[in-house]
């Protein structure tokens, strides 16, 4: 990984899209700063395209895209997105997205995890998903640590689904799709974008950013990060300085000084 400041004019020059984690990529325990929110609204008065891409749930992507200054927002780890045409907001949901029969499977699944890993428990923010399960080992107390989420990750995956650790949960789903996944479809079939790898960065902080890490040349994390180092293939170009929100707000800072004059 290579320091921010390292992004080059002709790089920034070349981005229109800025995709980014929330959780702890642009907040600081569990806070959208005045700072991030502000790195925001910079870019989008900039006239970048910011596409928040995260494991939160629909009911929260909902209230981002009508909110928060942002072209789209993927939800759900992939499961959709969430974006503006003209005045009105669309959906596009992955095509391999599991349908309600899949409810019976995922309820096996939350029982299994809570009983295999103690004072594990389900994400509060589960009534507002559609698609998918998150288990929390880090955002409300008791704080369990890496060890119990990988518990909870190997669980998952030995009753079939899908599962991904972010810095606050375990989220779990039934479908071959991921964060990369429904990016890659949402630029072919939404934006047209021929170029998305060189027009894009992303941001991000955790392990269930690795396949954005990886899909993206311009990719960089904030520096929390480097407490993922071990668990990580394809780590991301760039990293800041500094850790969550602050990080997020530096690098804006120095891509925002190369391309305005």
């Amino acid at each position: 990984m290579k320091p921010m400041e390292e992004l080059d004019a002709a790089g920034a020059a070349k981005l229109k899209y800025v995709l980014c984690d929330i959780d702890d990529t642009i907040t600081t325990n569990g806070k959208l700063t005045k700072e991030s929110y502000a790195a925001l609204w910079d870019l989008h008065k900039s006239g970048f395209e910011v596409i928040p891409v995260t494991g939160r749930p629909a009911g929260w992507c909902d209230l981002i895209i009508r909110e928060w200054p942002v072209r789209a927002v993927i939800g759900e780890n992939g499961a959709f997105v969430y974006y503006w045409e003209g005045s009105k907001i669309r959906t596009l949901v992955h095509p391999s997205v599991a349908g309600p029969e899949v409810r019976a499977k995922l309820e096996a699944v939350r029982q299994a995890c809570l009983a295999g890993v103690p004072g594990c428990r389900v994400a509060r923010d589960q009534f507002a998903r559609i698609y998918d399960l998150a288990i929390d080992f880090n955002e409300d107390e008791p704080k369990l640590g890496l060890e119990a989420a990988e518990k909870i990750r190997q669980i998952c995956v030995s009753l079939g689904a899908q599962a991904k650790i972010s810095s606050i949960h375990v989220n779990t789903w039934f479908g071959d799709y991921n964060k990369r996944a429904m990016a890659k479809l949402f630029f072919q079939s939404v934006l047209r974008e021929e170029n998305m790898k060189e027009r894009c960065i992303f941001f991000g902080d955790s392990p269930n950013d690795e396949p954005m890490f990886e899909a993206f040349p311009n990719s960089c994390a904030v520096a929390n990060i480097l407490s993922f180092i071990g668990q990580l293939r394809h780590l991301p170009t760039y990293v800041t300085r500094q850790k969550g929100a602050d990080g997020f707000a530096e690098a804006v800072r120095h891509i925002l000084s190369l391309v305005i004059a």
